[in-house]
């Protein structure tokens, strides 16, 4: 789908801006010619980085602000078209060990928003950030949006909160909003210093620091995994495209074991090594299991499908961080 003109002049805000998928993004919104706003907190524990708007700083109005925070808020959303709404607490463990605060960025905050939007400027566009942590353990494979919600964490209770208040603002209010349930989204900008956020930074990192790529349990595990373009495609279509109004999508891509994973990406990058280790007992706990997701509904409702081979989004991502590791080890 050709998005320049959709696009183009758009006043468009991004929450969680300086973050990975955001800025990734931002940079596709310029180059399509859009207005952007992009608020962050820059909270230690979520993804944002500075440096993640290198080379787009002075095209961009960047606003330190906490979406908590309704005064600030309100001046920010009254004037925009389409928002991206990908703040959030997006670890699972962190989620278990500070509830209360995954909680407040998850569910309170989002309410808090969706309210001040449809206060300030009901007529704003939508899309929501969410995960395929609300399915839990998979009764079935590929998941579909009719599978059953039980999450294993705190994570995808709160996550499951906030996509359904944007859902609930369509419903009762008629407001445009959309939901994308993602899976692992990796790519260039990632925050790779641990493994708080994610298990495939953490192996990016691993393995250019020479390290042994540690695979949990048996190693069987499926998962799948979207580049982070494939996911931005994902989100533009989704605001414009009026199937998408009041609607939740899966997301997916290319089904693959843990131990194979680790095998390709050591064969890419030319060298390593890979070893299972026994499952931390805290993530053992809330581990899903197999998993994949049915994305059919939204490629027959919206014409989306993965372009990025697995392979091709692994290379890229590997050469990304080989020329930038400075900025995010």
């Amino acid at each position: 789908m050709d998005f320049t003109e959709t696009f183009s002049g758009r006043r468009v805000l991004v929450t969680g801006g300086l973050g990975f998928i955001g800025s990734n993004l931002a940079r596709r919104l310029l180059e399509l010619g859009a207005d952007i706003t992009l608020v962050d907190s820059l909270d230690p524990d979520s993804g944002a980085n500075e440096f993640n708007v290198n080379g787009i700083r002075d095209r961009v109005r960047i606003e330190r602000v906490d979406i908590r925070d309704e005064a600030r808020m309100s001046p920010l959303v009254r004037s925009q078209q389409i928002m991206f709404n990908l703040a959030g607490q997006m670890s699972h463990i962190g989620s278990m060990q500070e509830p209360l605060k995954d909680l407040e960025i998850n569910a309170v905050s989002q309410l808090k928003l969706l309210e001040t939007c449809r206060h300030e400027n009901p007529e704003i566009r939508i899309v929501f950030a969410g995960t395929r942590q609300v399915y839990g353990r998979a009764k079935y494979l590929p998941v579909d949006e009719k599978h059953l919600l039980s999450p294993l964490d705190y994570n995808g209770v709160s996550k499951r909160a906030g996509e359904m208040y944007h859902i609930v603002c369509h419903r009762i209010y008629g407001m445009w909003t959309t939901v994308l349930r993602m899976t692992n989204v990796f790519g260039p900008r990632m925050r790779v210093k641990d493994d708080r956020l994610t298990f495939i930074g953490w192996w990016f990192r691993q393995l250019l620091d020479g390290n042994t790529l540690q695979v949990f349990g048996d190693g069987k595990q499926i998962r799948d995994l979207n580049y982070v373009d494939d996911v931005v495609d994902a989100l533009l279509i989704c605001a414009v495209h009026p199937s998408a109004a009041g609607n939740i999508y899966n997301l997916g891509g290319e089904p693959i074991n843990l131990l194979d994973l680790a095998s390709l990406l050591v064969e890419i990058n030319g060298s390593g090594s890979y070893a299972r280790v026994p499952f931390p007992a805290d993530r053992k706990r809330i581990d899903i299991g197999d998993y994949f997701g049915d994305y059919r509904l939204i490629k027959n409702d919206l014409g989306w499908s993965p372009q990025v081979s697995l392979r091709e989004g692994l290379a890229r991502t590997l050469d990304f961080y080989r020329e930038y590791r400075e900025q995010y080890w």
